[in-house]
């Protein structure tokens, strides 16, 4: 499996080789942007301003940092590598919290954590952290940004979360927000809650359009027309609390039937 990051995870004065893989599989039905007359694919040429439409190859093109209007300073990727301290370059362990202390507001990438070196030192971590059920919080940088990161074990397996840092959280566009809590329509929306409640298995959920739009795409190919799937009817209850005692009785003879299995 190709690594995405391959560097160490600093604990206190130890130090344990590892590397991180990707947990996520990109399984985006993509498509190709095509010209509507001619049928053909659409392409991008790199070019720049000076060029003459000229194309630029990759190995000339280098970041530029714009101070003023069309002035910039240039950066090569070894002027970035000269910038990170021997600190930056490990993961280095800061502080241990408890999972739920985490706004999962914060919570960006996965990844899995394997070790190419030091295995001991790996399992005695990984095995500490999760029978004290505690997540190492850390920073390095990743790629040419510094990343805040959350270390956690389970099920004897070390994953790595990136984080937001609070800077790059957006603030709430809406200050405060005003409504009214009636006591009899807060007891139904609980009970409705409860009724709807269970342990969350990540096999029950499907990507349903992706199925969809491969069938989609099938029916195009036989030359077909694309069918509409059918809608259930949307039923407009008249009032708020019409509204929950419906979905409470819709829900109730579900629950019902689940426990009975």
């Amino acid at each position: 499996m190709a690594y995405s990051y391959k560097g160490s995870i600093s604990f206190g004065l130890v130090y344990i080789p590892i590397e991180l893989h990707n947990t996520v599989k990109n399984n985006e039905i993509t498509f190709n942007q095509i010209d509507r007359n001619t049928k053909s694919r659409i392409k991008y040429i790199k070019t720049c301003v000076d060029c003459q439409k000229r194309e630029v190859k990759a190995q000339d093109i280098i970041r530029g940092y714009e101070y003023e209007k069309d002035k910039y300073v240039l950066f090569e990727d070894d002027d970035f590598e000269k910038l990170k301290t021997k600190k930056d370059k490990n993961i280095t362990i800061e502080q241990f919290v408890n999972l739920d202390e985490i706004d999962p507001l914060y919570f960006d990438r996965p990844f899995y954590v394997t070790p190419t070196g030091g295995q001991n030192a790996f399992a005695l971590l990984m095995t500490a952290m999760e029978q004290e059920n505690k997540v190492g919080i850390a920073k390095a940088v990743l790629g040419n940004r510094e990343t805040l990161i959350a270390l956690r074990a389970k099920d004897g397996e070390l994953l790595l979360n990136t984080l937001f840092f609070a800077q790059e959280i957006k603030k709430n566009p809406i200050d405060k927000f005003k409504g009214e809590v009636k006591e009899a329509e807060l007891k139904m929306a609980k009970d409705i809650i409860n009724a709807m409640t269970a342990p969350f298995d990540p096999q029950k959920y499907r990507d349903e359009f992706r199925s969809r739009l491969e069938e989609a795409i099938e029916r195009k190919i036989a030359g077909k027309e694309i069918v509409a799937p059918k809608d259930d009817e949307l039923n407009n209850a008249a009032s708020l609390m019409d509204a929950l005692q419906e979905s409470l009785n819709k829900v109730k003879p579900q629950k019902a039937a689940k426990s009975k299995k």
